[in-house]
């Protein structure tokens, strides 16, 4: 029996909405099991406010599910007149399961990454996993630690096909041609319209498409973001989306007289001492007691035992934060003084120029100059940036040249190649040396004939960081028996934060929290005491440009924490969202364009936005300096500024 065009065709769009209707019903599935395995880290306070999060998120679901069904939904309306046989129905079908699979799998990716990155995946991770040979072994590493996972997406998408199934479309045929085209025209005009305003987020041509960072605007803190946001939507929104542009809020004058983006430090020394740089792997704040004895932690314990005694002979500051998410932005930060904003500048096209560094200052003034990895040559793409900023030598996995000492995933244990690292330098001196460990990185593994040694602790990390504190006790007893150790000013610190236990360290700003040791044998230094005003990781490069004397002004946004306080200091990190800013007393987030949060200082879980109550001249000067910053930092990025 023949039917009505628009009987037919209206079965066919009913359909087609129901199986759209599906993608949005387990989305918000996959919105609940990402909240659920993070649970610990996005600690929602009742049940009303996940279903406010959840709610708000189906404007970014509608995005990604309109990207991901955009040829299936075509497909479903084109004016073909073979649309509902049984065969191009089952075409139909792999073209949905395929997209959406891919489109869902990608949340889940998220349950296993977010404990890592913190912040929901964007395109960044291509620059996380393409220098990896071995990453195929890490996600088997992943999901044979929590197999739920994979076995909750694969239940999923049983269920997805089952509810599938249950609504199809019976072949039937028109009875006039003509009308049939037009009606699907129109049809096709009116759903392409609906699927690109669902894409842009609205209608309006005077607003831009809905992005990341408009999730807070429906968060108390913006941590949640992140339940807002679902992973298909971040990561297509960040394909290609440069956020290096050019911007003009102030003039160069303003810059110059406020921001100082170039420093100068009189020091004379009499002789260049060594430097040892320690970057940690995932050291956050949170494990080494001496950091925490004034933060009133109840139940606190430390995994660090030689690092708490350490630090009773250094230079400590208990209120240090990392500049960016990942390894590759701490070796930006930490040695050439350039943080990470919501785009890596490691990972930019902007990467490969000269750059003034800490290696470039040493090299000008004699010094020999190493950068040391266990892992693999060119793993994190450690290898490509050394030689960027000028290293005279690189060593890794392949100089070490001995696999039997090989983690079997990530890099040679800690003990081992640092004691590699304290036999090989120092063969000339003075020396700059930089050492990245390995061993504390996910899936938080220990030699097996440490097995026993050291406390489980509370989480995983919680191992591993106590046998990395073993492996850098280790090298400290071998380079005290070295020529070179009493001439030497160590520096140790880590690359980001990983697992959190205590509440403290969950709160949004105090996930950039890392340590900054500063130690040297020779008293002369003065390397002693507890510093408790702010730090960061750009700071380390100009504060040791200070202590070897090097005269000459440094291209740095950071600042020597041993010198005057004539520049200003300006706390800077990314959540992936927006730009974050200590400046005085005050916390201020930036969206790229506009100051959209003021926090007190101590308000590290940003729970009361004040920017309607605050207009002091010190606030509204602060947030010219905000604009001020960001505008030098991407001047100089983009312009090739960085010498």
């Amino acid at each position: 029996m023949k039917l009505y065009l628009q009987d037919l065709r209206k079965k066919e769009l009913t359909v087609l909405f129901y199986r759209v209707f599906l993608v949005f019903v387990f989305y918000q599935i996959a919105r609940f099991l990402f909240w659920f395995y993070n649970r610990d880290l996005l600690k929602i306070e009742n049940v009303y406010d996940y279903l406010g999060y959840a709610y708000h998120g189906i404007a970014f679901d509608t995005t990604a599910i309109l990207y991901t069904n955009a040829l299936f939904i075509l497909a479903s309306i084109l004016p073909l007149k073979v649309n509902t046989k049984r065969t191009y129905q089952k075409i139909l079908y792999w073209i949905y399961f395929v997209s959406n699979g891919i489109g869902f799998g990608i949340n889940f990716i998220d349950f296993f990454y977010f404990r890592f990155s913190q912040t929901r995946l964007t395109s960044a991770i291509w620059d996380v996993v393409k220098n990896e040979r071995n990453i195929f072994r890490i996600f088997l590493c992943a999901v044979g630690e929590k197999p739920g996972i994979p076995i909750l997406f694969i239940l999923s998408l049983v269920l997805w096909n089952f509810f599938y199934g249950k609504v199809r479309v019976k072949p039937e045929k028109t009875n006039n041609d003509i009308v049939y085209f037009v009606l699907s025209i129109v049809y096709l005009c009116l759903i392409t319209t609906l699927v690109v305003g669902g894409i842009r987020g609205d209608f309006k041509h005077s607003t831009r498409p809905i992005n990341m960072i408009d999730a807070g605007k429906f968060t108390k803190n913006p941590q949640y973001a992140n339940v807002v946001l679902n992973s298909a939507f971040s990561l297509i929104r960040t394909i290609g989306n440069d956020h290096f542009r050019q911007v003009d809020f102030v003039d160069k004058n303003y810059i110059k007289k406020n921001i100082y983006p170039y420093k100068i430090y009189n020091r004379v020394t009499k002789q260049k001492p060594n430097i040892v740089i320690f970057i940690v792997e995932s050291l956050g704040r949170e494990y080494i007691g001496a950091f925490n004895r004034e933060k009133k932690i109840g139940g606190y314990v430390s995994y660090t035992p030689f690092l708490d005694s350490l630090s009773q002979k250094s230079l400590i500051f208990p209120n240090t934060f990392a500049n960016g998410r990942q390894s590759i932005h701490a070796m930006s930060s930490i040695l050439a003084g350039i943080p990470s904003l919501k785009d890596a500048f490691t990972s930019s096209p902007y990467a490969n120029q000269k750059i003034q560094s800490l290696v470039s200052v040493c090299n000008e003034l004699g010094y020999d100059t190493s950068f040391y990895h266990g892992a693999p040559n060119g793993s994190m793409g450690f290898l490509g940036f050394s030689r960027i900023l000028g290293f005279d030598h690189y060593f890794g996995k392949n100089e070490y040249n001995d696999d039997k000492d090989f983690d079997g995933i990530w890099a040679i244990w800690d003990e081992p190649f640092l004691q590699y690292f304290s036999k090989n330098i120092g063969k000339r001196q003075p020396f700059m040396a930089t050492v990245f460990t390995a061993s504390s990185h996910h899936p938080f593994k220990i030699p097996e004939n440490y097995k026993g040694k050291f406390k489980k602790g509370k989480i995983e990390i919680h191992e591993p960081i106590q046998y990395t504190d073993h492996a850098i006790r280790k090298f400290f007893d071998s380079a005290k028996k070295t020529s070179w150790y009493q001439n030497t000013i160590f520096v140790i610190t880590g690359d980001h934060t990983n697992q959190i236990y205590y509440d403290e360290y969950k709160k949004s700003f105090n996930k950039f929290s890392v340590p900054l040791i500063l130690f040297s044998p020779d008293k002369n230094w003065n390397l002693r005491g507890i510093d408790r005003s702010f730090a960061q990781q750009i700071d380390i490069y100009p504060t040791l440009s200070d202590l070897i004397g090097y005269n000459k002004p440094i291209r740095s946004w950071g600042r020597s924490v041993l010198s005057d306080k004539k520049y200003p200091s300006i706390i800077v990190s990314s959540d992936g969202t927006a730009e974050q800013f200590v400046i005085g007393e005050y916390l201020y987030r930036f969206d790229g364009r506009e100051v959209v949060g003021v926090y007190e200082k101590e308000d590290l879980d940003f729970q009361n936005n004040l920017i309607e109550k605050l207009n002091s001249p010190e606030i509204e000067k602060s947030k010219k300096d905000v604009k001020a910053w960001y505008q030098d930092y991407m001047d100089r990025i983009m312009n090739r500024k960085l010498k």
